[in-house]
């Protein structure tokens, strides 16, 4: 045996007080004569270890220096887990075997495919064999997402699928968009009009900073080796155009085509979230633009292999959509846009192709073509971004005040995604229970009517502002004078106190009255 490979020690049964001796002798034993080779205790078979257990393989590890525990069974790992070991040492828990063999693909990006393995369930399964990491991050951002507004699914479970690793989503009767375009094209203009709604949401998403990474910084290294191989001066105008699209905290998904938008029941959904990033959204069109157009267009038969329909209803799907996106039929206009994408689209794929040592030479020397043919023409990749006609980060719902408690909940659902520390999130709590209710008495008596509640953030420092929207009558709470504090609780007047007390936790109350609107703002500084 190499004194490189691992030396592995099966442990199995119970290990507890009554034995923890016998089975650390045992062990030790084995590690005789292993020479620098690291241990891996292959704990298969392992049903129970009690503390005595414990501080054997603690004896047993500062032995050993590279030690590993592998395949732990899920109820010995949450002992590990709840001691502290996994903390202390590598443990791997044992993970359910899944086979995708016969299938069926719903979903595909760029790491990944998704197979539906029953009736109610999916899995995503991993390109790379070590992907727990990935698993676990993406866990984190589709959290999120769902945080913040993107409907999505979150994985539920992690298995063993073929040499890699999978994440199980409950989606019942789901179907992708691309199944949909290929099986119902009668369906065709539904599919644009929810598909561009889905994605005025991701982008109408401010993302607290430092929670997501920045798409453009991401792409920026695949744009300089592009750059270095085009023609002298034109090398320069791409990076300086890159280089000047405006750094943005808008959520983008990153891989956004018809194979990860599914229809699950009656609610569109997002899946395969490991892409999500900051940035400007034509981020999101350049990869829109790549899955339906860039890699096939010297062969048609790469997006009907990919997406299950034909290159020209990926076309035609790719154009509608730019111009829902957009919000204009005008041909020009959103020609014009899509030559900007087209340049960030060329130079991401001339990369990508290097990259991964394409053949396809035909191909590549298409692409850098189109792209030196597209410099000589365009001299920004801005454009207007499109904003979400609706707002994504608001909740409406009747004025009542039984319902008081859904609206607190879908603040603090905002504020503990942000790590909002507790001060500022019981002020702001006490601020929004004070204008919601005040709302629920005033703003519609006798009649009912519905409230929307809006919370956005931004800034550096972080900035929460938390927006109340009601079509009643028109009263403006700022204008009422404060209570006189130092009175006496004789002399004072009942009432007054709540408008008081918000003004004077949060940093900003604001309040106009537009288009038959009541609406407040309060702003506070985390």
């Amino acid at each position: 045996m190499s004194e490189k490979t691992p030396l592995i020690i099966p442990i199995s049964g119970r290990v507890d007080s009554s034995n923890a001796a016998a089975v650390e002798a045992e062990l030790l034993e084995k590690l005789k004569g292993r020479g620098d080779a690291g241990v891996k205790l292959d704990a298969s078979g392992l049903d129970y270890i009690s503390s005595a257990g414990l501080r054997v393989i603690l004896r047993v590890k500062k032995l050993c220096g590279d030690f590993k525990i592998t395949d732990v069974k899920p109820e010995v790992y949450e002992i590990f887990e709840m001691t502290g070991f996994t903390e202390m040492m590598e443990i791997e828990k044992a993970y359910r075997v899944v086979s995708v063999e016969g299938c069926e693909v719903i979903g595909e990006g760029a790491n990944g495919k998704v197979y539906r393995i029953d009736g109610d369930n999916v899995v995503k399964t991993y390109k790379n064999a070590d992907a727990l990491s990935e698993i676990q991050h993406e866990r984190e951002v589709a959290r999120l997402a769902l945080i913040l507004g993107v409907p999505t699914a979150i994985s539920y479970d992690v298995v063993k699928v073929g040499q890699s690793y999978g994440s199980v989503f409950e989606l019942l009767n789901s179907s992708s968009f691309a199944k949909i375009l290929a099986k119902q094209p009668e369906r065709f203009d539904w599919c644009v009009d929810e598909y561009v709604k889905m994605l005025k949401k991701i982008h109408g998403i401010t993302v607290p900073a430092g929670k997501l990474p920045s798409f453009k910084e991401k792409t920026l290294s695949h744009i300089k080796r592009t750059a270095a191989i085009l023609p002298e001066g034109l090398g320069d105008k791409l990076l300086k155009m890159v280089e000047s699209i405006p750094d943005c905290d808008r959520m983008i998904h990153g891989d956004y085509h018809t194979k990860n938008i599914v229809l699950a029941g009656d609610e569109v959904l997002v899946i395969d979230m490991d892409t999500l990033s900051v940035g400007h959204p034509i981020f999101d069109l350049m990869r829109m633009f790549n899955a339906y157009e860039g890699y096939s267009e010297n062969d048609p038969e790469v997006v009907l292999k990919f997406q299950g329909y034909d290159a020209d209803t990926a076309r035609r799907f790719w154009r509608a959509s730019l111009a829902a996106y957009l919000g204009t039929d005008d041909e020009k206009t959103v020609t014009d846009v899509e030559n900007k994408v087209r340049v960030l689209s060329y130079a991401d794929l001339i990369d990508w192709a290097n990259r991964h040592k394409s053949e396809d030479v035909a191909l590549v020397n298409r692409w850098k073509s189109e792209l030196i043919e597209l410099l000589d023409v365009v001299d920004t990749l801005g454009f207007e971004i499109c904003e979400a006609k609706d707002g994504e980060n608001e909740l409406t719902l009747e004025a009542l005040t039984e319902n008081l408690q859904k609206v607190l909940d879908f603040v603090d659902s905002r504020l503990e995604a942000i790590d909002c520390p507790p001060k500022p999130q019981m002020q702001l709590d006490l601020a929004v229970e004070e204008i919601f209710v005040n709302i629920a008495h005033y703003a519609y008596a006798p009649e009912k009517g519905n409230a929307t509640v809006r919370v956005a953030v931004s800034g550096d420092p972080v900035t929460v502002s938390i927006t109340f929207i009601d079509n009643g009558v028109p009263y403006d709470p700022l204008k009422k004078d404060d209570p006189d504090v130092t009175l006496s609780a004789e002399e004072r007047d009942i009432g007054g106190l709540g408008i008081f007390m918000t003004k004077k936790v949060m940093d900003d109350v604001t309040y106009e009255y537009v288009n038959g609107q009541n609406i407040l703002t309060l702003k506070k500084t985390i």
